[in-house]
């Protein structure tokens, strides 16, 4: 089965908050307020994709997946390279998950 590698930094001089913001919006995050009293989840874009992070900055995705992380990607203005492969057994097992 074909994949999609997409391999992806944010420039250089990216301000804290916004690889902050940029890190959340892609994987999500769940915070506790002070003292433990209540729980929040941010909702990140990948929770809603099958994927496999295979390094930092570096996805496994299906190829029908892959355009939606290219446009949130282009809203923080990434550099990123797309590349398709030949996925694992294992990649394949991950990637279907959701599509069945």
């Amino acid at each position: 089965m074909k994949g999609v590698a997409v391999i992806f930094r944010l420039p250089e001089n990216t301000d804290l908050n916004t690889m902050n913001k940029f890190t959340r919006g892609l994987y999500g995050q769940d915070s506790t307020s002070w003292k433990g009293r209540y729980k929040h989840h941010r909702h990140g874009i990948l929770e809603d994709i099958p994927h496999r992070k295979f390094l930092r900055g570096v996805l496994f995705l299906n190829k029908n997946d892959a355009e939606r992380v290219v446009e949130y990607l282009r809203e923080f203005s990434a550099d990123f390279y797309i590349g398709s492969l030949e996925l694992t057994p294992d990649d394949e097992k991950i990637l279907r998950r959701a599509h069945e």
